[in-house]
């Protein structure tokens, strides 16, 4: 164990340990972020005090007149001779607006002061590396890191003497060269042990969601009724609430608000800060600190109605138990003011020791280096030793099996969900699964897809034909299985429902009953967290989620095959400042929209005006705007008679469509190819419409991510074989692009369309990846350019020997287009040139891969 915190340790210090260096340095530099502006700015900050304050009212009215925008916030000291700060309404998309200083006693704005953008800045990198979102994702790791650096620190140097304070806190001055760059690290790192996890603890309440939540639950009061908490816990709308229900709905009693806040605060109001809603309907926040407050933090809250000024609830930082109160107050333990002047002191200090730690980690770790050549030199060769490490318990066993990656998804969150309640568990596809991993486990979750007409996924073949058969013996073992599936289909969760019966067979008992999930279904999915909540005897979580759509904008649409008798196909691109990634073989989620002329018909007839306001989700909305999102009957006849929110409440929300992604994000923009869907009385289908017509370019188009992990380029260097039609050259293109930036060149690809002349899409680009060798070989099969159809399979039959020799020298096959016909065939071209069981192999070790639809 020691041995491997040991090299865990030193790994993330010469890594991570960097922009620990830089966040120490900035933290440092911004802990006395207030006496350094104060000192820089003399006259900037201060004012003239006159006999009383403007009133709240008067000084809305009068920053309002100057700023030509309506307030979002106030930050106002009481009788006190500093300026006050004012921010106005942000910007669709933004945390805050802009902010002045201003006079409280005139109103009149103010200079910027001197050096604000700097500690901004600072800031910035301080807690975002000045990288948005992905620098927080590091930053909040690298404090996680912090926090194992603590305690495995703490353990790799426990003396001998451990009651020995001088062993522990003690430096030898006469030291030199690698110990005395140990000591340095080692003592100082004990001297601090305790600053960096209270820098860690409190710092994590901002990184992750989950532990700000945890600590809550665990240290807080329960919440006071019409409570807003601060970073979670009250609604926040988003960039399309703020469109929709812009704050000047609003119309505030800023005198109203003024009495209660000087009623409930009492005389010794020192400092309060007004935040006003973003929506009609919700409250405002007032948080406010008294004149003998133990430290700068101490903040009270009160949350009240912006209209009337009716006080709503009110939480008081004296009142709250001692674990409430440090997390009001977790800003204040951060910077060290919760324990003074000498707190801060400390905290610097601390913080600016920071790149202490990873110079002398760097040094002893090259020094560790240099000693390793030294024996190898010596000795010749370097024996190595290996150790097993069993299990701490017995692990649940979650098993998946996941043909576009939406199983696999669910295996972690269940795997999260177990955890989360002290519960072991191990992660694995049923690809990878054998009788000793059945016999050896007490408790196992599947979580399984169907393929097809009741088929197992791919990935999960070599499992159903070793071991779904097999007569053993699982009388320990308690099971649940979770199905995925679609209805559409006869055989609905078939997978799923065998592999239950098997199970049941071989003697194993289930903890529930089987739970089967209709097209991502959210009751089922939420029944399926009860029951887990109901066995490991802890409350479910918030429902899961899948990730956030994001806006993207459509940039550009250009039309591929002009002049082709097939439907029309689009090569989109689109754009993001989201920083989202992505792998070649990954899939997008697209809400569709329907077009403004569809919803102009629907409401034809019904008597209701398409401005009529109405609520979609707690958010204030048109008519005509909700009906963009909701599935549109052709008879209207049993919504004759209904008013508007009712026939929004009566409307089922249209559902996503499924595209790959044809590009990486290297290209600079998420690319799709997308064809027209014609129905037979001409119209056009909804996705495909409103991504290639209806949607105007450089128009919002609401999408997110999806990982296909088992689409995804192989992990090793052999050769690949991609074979499609149709637009699924979207899905082989994205897997070209990333096997050529890798400089693999041993790349296969079989396409078929309609007519060279106007259906070979991409056609300059693919013709020069062949010209410069980055494409080995091109086969094309344009079914429409001769008498005889000819098939992508009939191109793959003609060329059967270089195929063989290609798997033979251990090539992954991807298979990218239309179930129906393509694939089909496909498949059935290969059971005949490779054998069925050459194929069931390939399926079993991971080198035939399908993303078809």
């Amino acid at each position: 164990m020691k041995k491997v915190l040991f090299q865990v340790h030193w790994f993330f210090g010469i890594t991570a340990g960097l922009v620990l260096a830089l966040m120490g340095i900035t933290g440092a530099i911004y802990s006395f972020e207030d006496e350094i502006i104060d000192a820089l700015n003399p006259e900037t900050l201060f004012v003239q005090p006159g006999d009383h304050q403007l009133s709240l009212a008067d000084m809305v009215r009068k920053v309002e007149a100057q700023g030509h925008d309506t307030v979002s916030m106030f930050r106002v000291e009481v009788d006190s001779d500093r300026i006050a700060q004012v921010w106005f309404k942000p910007a669709p998309g933004e945390r805050r607006g802009q902010m002045h200083n201003f006079d409280p006693y005139t109103g009149a704005f103010t200079e910027d002061a001197t050096g604000q953008d700097f500690f901004g800045f600072v800031l910035n990198l301080h807690r975002f590396l000045a990288a948005g979102e992905y620098g927080k994702q590091v930053t909040a790791a690298c404090t996680l890191i912090l926090v194992f650096f603590c305690l495995s620190g703490l353990y790799l140097r426990w003396p001998r003497q451990a009651l020995n304070w001088r062993v522990w806190l003690t430096l030898d001055w006469a030291k030199k060269g690698r110990s005395f760059n140990w000591d340095l690290h080692s003592v100082f790192g004990t001297w601090c042990l305790i600053v960096y996890l209270l820098l860690a603890v409190t710092g994590l309440m901002w990184s992750y969601d989950w532990f700000n939540n945890g600590m809550t639950k665990l240290i807080g009061d329960p919440p006071v009724a019409g409570e807003q908490r601060r970073g979670g816990g009250g609604p926040r709308p988003g960039p399309a609430s703020r469109d929709v229900a812009p704050v000047e709905a609003l119309v505030p009693d800023y005198d109203a608000i003024w009495q209660t806040l000087q009623k409930t605060a009492g005389p010794d109001l020192k400092t309060y800060n007004l935040r006003m809603p973003q929506a009609p309907g919700q409250m405002a926040t007032v948080f406010y600190l008294l004149k003998d407050a133990p430290h700068p933090r101490a903040l009270n809250q009160m949350t009240l109605d912006p209209v009337s000024g009716q006080l709503k609830a009110v939480s008081r930082y004296a009142d709250k138990g001692v674990g409430a109160q440090l997390l009001v107050s977790n800003y204040a333990l951060h910077t060290g003011s919760y324990f003074g002047l000498t707190g801060r002191i400390v905290i610097t200090v601390a913080a600016l020791l920071m790149p202490l730690f990873f110079i002398t980690g760097w040094l002893l770790y090259l020094d560790r280096r240099r000693k390793k050549r030294e024996i190898r030199a010596a000795r010749g060769e370097v024996a190595s030793s290996t150790a097993a490490y069993g299990s701490q318990g017995p692990a649940w066993l979650i098993g998946f099996a996941s043909q576009s990656g939406f199983a696999e998804q669910l295996a972690w969150q269940t795997a999260g969900q177990l955890q989360s309640a002290g519960l072991p568990v191990r992660v694995q596809p049923l690809a990878d699964m054998t009788e000793q991993d059945l016999n050896q486990s007490h408790n196992a979750l599947f979580v399984v897809s169907t393929f097809g007409d009741g088929e197992a996924p791919d990935s999960a073949r070599g499992f159903e034909r070793k071991l779904l058969g097999r007569p053993l013996s699982l009388e320990k073992l308690n099971y649940a299985v979770l199905g995925l599936g679609d209805r559409q289909y006869q055989h609905f969760c078939g997978f799923a429902q065998r592999l239950h019966g098997w199970l049941a067979e071989r003697g194993g008992s289930t903890l529930f009953a089987p739970v089967e999930v209709d097209s991502g279904d959210s009751a089922a999915l939420q029944h399926w967290q009860q029951q887990l909540g109901e066995l490991t005897g802890s409350t479910p979580p918030a429902a899961w989620k899948a990730s956030e759509y994001e806006h993207w904008t459509l940039s550009q649409r250009d039309w591929l095959n002009v002049g082709s008798v097939g439907s029309k196909v689009f090569l989109l691109r689109l754009t993001s400042t989201s920083g989202t990634r992505w792998e070649a073989g990954d899939l997008v989620e697209v809400l569709p929209r329907n077009a403004q002329a569809a919803v102009e018909h629907f409401l034809a007839g019904l008597g209701i005006a398409a401005d009529t306001p109405v609520q979609v989700e707690g958010l204030n909305e048109t008519l005509g705007q909700a009906l963009l999102s909701r599935q549109l009957p052709a008879s209207r006849s049993h919504l004759v008679g209904l008013h508007a929110q009712a026939l929004v409440d009566a409307l089922v929300p249209l559902a996503m469509r499924e595209y790959s992604i044809a590009s990486m994000p290297e290209d600079g923009s998420l690319e799709l190819i997308v064809r027209q869907e014609r129905h037979p009385d001409g119209s056009i289908g909804l996705g495909s419409g409103w991504l290639t017509e209806h949607a105007a370019v450089g128009a919002s188009v609401s999408l997110r991510v999806r990982r296909n992990s088992a689409f995804h380029l192989p992990s090793e260097s052999v050769p690949m074989i991609l074979i499609g039609n149709g637009t699924g050259l979207a899905g082989l293109r994205s897997l070209l692009k990333a096997r050529i930036a890798q400089g693999e060149r041993r790349n296969w690809l079989l396409f078929g369309e309609r007519n060279a002349a106007h259906d070979f899409h991409c056609a300059s680009e693919l013709k020069g990846w062949l010209a410069s060798g980055d494409l080995a070989r091109m086969d094309l099969a344009f079914s429409r350019d001769q008498a005889e159809k000819i098939y992508v399979q009939d191109r793959l039959r003609e060329a059967a020997e270089e195929l063989r020799r290609w798997v033979a020298e251990g090539a992954v096959i991807y298979i990218c287009g239309s179930l129906e016909g393509m694939a089909t065939g496909v498949d059935g071209t290969l059971n005949a040139l490779l054998g069925e069981e050459g194929v069931q192999t390939l399926i079993e070790q991971g080198r035939y891969r399908r993303d078809v639809y």
